[in-house]
């Protein structure tokens, strides 16, 4: 995407736009405050015997967002299960080589093979909202029925940061978000797109309850070859000649030894 002089802001997500090159991977290294945040203790958080259900708006932002917390999580022996809330099947417009109707099934497909590359894919229940990618504002009380469904007792949820910055990130975190206030659950947030538009220290994140999952340099590289799975957003769209949907500055940015989440315990 080419930045624009003008920065309009988008009705549901404000100011937080997706444009841009967005704050380099080398911004967010060389930032103390990054550092110093306190590290999320998985054991103590995610006992093993808990269900932990994961949300993803789009096949990817699982692994995107917490292709890290997932290795550890199957390594702490947690029942997983992933969410995928849309099939992504809007990522190419107009497209002839990914047309919404073969993106219902690549994107997926896309997504299991990551978790396979993970080395967890047996410790994870797949399925679909397949609610529609690109309106799921518009669809937030099919999603809060959806979830009634779902959800058990005692489940620990993550779910995109509430601002992250693109429409159906924000609208499957609030949607989330408040199932897990209404029904007494942990609740963690993490943080994908507000990489891209965030700096260093911007008072848009509650950085005062954030918390940090440190990656092994074996689980970054898994990490890093799950993020390779997503064939159709990381290359270009020869039919149309658009670049891929993930930059090389978005998958630097997303590749580091670290992974973010925002954590306020239920009152």
């Amino acid at each position: 995407m080419s930045a624009h002089l003008v920065k309009p802001e988008h009705p549901i997500v404000g100011d937080r736009v997706i444009e841009g090159d967005g704050t380099s991977a080398d911004a967010w290294q060389n930032w103390q405050g990054l550092h110093d945040l306190p590290r999320l203790d998985i054991a103590k958080n995610f006992p093993s015997q808990q269900r932990v259900c994961v949300f993803a708006p789009h096949p990817d932002d699982e692994i995107l967002g917490c292709g890290g917390l997932l290795q550890r999580l199957a390594a702490n022996g947690n029942p997983i299960v992933l969410v995928h809330v849309t099939n992504g099947t809007q990522s190419h417009p107009v497209s002839q080589i990914y047309p919404p109707r073969l993106l219902d099934t690549i994107r997926p497909q896309e997504s299991l093979a990551a978790l396979e590359v993970l080395g967890i894919a047996q410790q994870v229940t797949c399925m679909s909202l397949a609610l529609t990618d690109g309106d799921v504002f518009n669809q937030k009380y099919q999603f809060y029925k959806k979830l009634a469904a779902l959800i058990r007792t005692g489940d620990i949820l993550i779910t995109p940061f509430v601002h992250d910055g693109h429409p159906d990130h924000e609208a499957t975190g609030q949607v989330v978000a408040a199932f897990a206030k209404q029904h007494q659950l942990a609740c963690y947030q993490v943080l994908i797109w507000a990489w891209h538009w965030a700096k260093p220290a911007d008072s848009r994140i509650p950085w005062h309850c954030t918390l940090r999952v440190d990656l092994t340099p074996e689980q970054l590289q898994r990490k890093t070859e799950a993020i390779a799975c997503f064939k159709s957003q990381i290359t270009v769209d020869e039919s149309t000649g658009n670049p891929p949907i993930l930059s090389a500055q978005t998958i630097a940015r997303i590749s580091q030894p670290w992974e973010v989440y925002l954590y306020e315990p239920q009152s």
